[in-house]
């Protein structure tokens, strides 16, 4: 079986990223080939140097009014994008260039609290201000729509009383590192499989 390329693009520190490198670390199929980053001096671009896994800065007007990168991803011998913590809305012209091969973790319960805007602290202080019970993740296909693709799984956690937005970041944390790598894996497979 041949090896399927993965691009994991972070805005961030890269904590979900670091978590699937070490997970794939010794993949035989699944290999992390490149971490793409629209942010000049982010935490994910010191974990890909680190890592010895090439990069790619990402600059505003060329991903939404140019070739959205697709060329460059290419060379790369992508086949796979990951999203972890990035902030930007993905342009239509890169979800036709890699259809039902684009997933992203959201850190609530979609279709709840998703949508513009709505990420990290942001997410969270939403959650808590709705005196919500419970929250989580959910993971899902990307479409030219923000957190709106078919969604794939969810993993939940309870809200107690005295949880703050901090706290609660910290449990959807957890839930993401614990179920991300192995969410990623799954589909990807499920992907191969259907090739054969």
């Amino acid at each position: 079986m041949q090896t399927i390329n993965v691009a994991i693009f972070a805005s961030g520190a890269g904590s979900n990223a670091q978590k699937l490198i070490d997970y794939f670390q010794k993949h035989s199929q699944i290999k992390i080939a490149l971490i793409v980053c629209n942010k000049p001096g982010a935490g994910v671009l010191t974990i890909a140097q680190n890592e010895k896994i090439p990069s790619l800065l990402i600059e505003k007007e060329q991903f939404f009014r140019g070739n959205a990168y697709v060329e460059e991803l290419k060379q790369h011998n992508v086949d796979f994008i990951v999203l972890a913590g990035f902030l930007w809305k993905v342009p239509v012209q890169l979800v036709k260039a890699f259809p039902q091969h684009i997933i992203n973790i959201h850190p609530a319960l979609l279709p709840n609290y998703g949508g513009k805007g709505m990420y990290g602290r942001f997410v969270h202080e939403a959650v808590i201000a709705a005196k919500e019970t419970e929250s989580g993740i959910s993971i899902h296909y990307v479409d030219e729509l923000y957190d709106h693709g078919q969604l794939i799984f969810q993993a939940r956690c309870t809200i107690e009383a005295g949880d703050t937005a901090d706290s609660l970041a910290q449990k959807i944390h957890a839930l993401e590192h614990e179920h991300y790598p192995v969410i990623v894996e799954k589909v990807i497979e499920d992907l191969q499989n259907r090739v054969k």
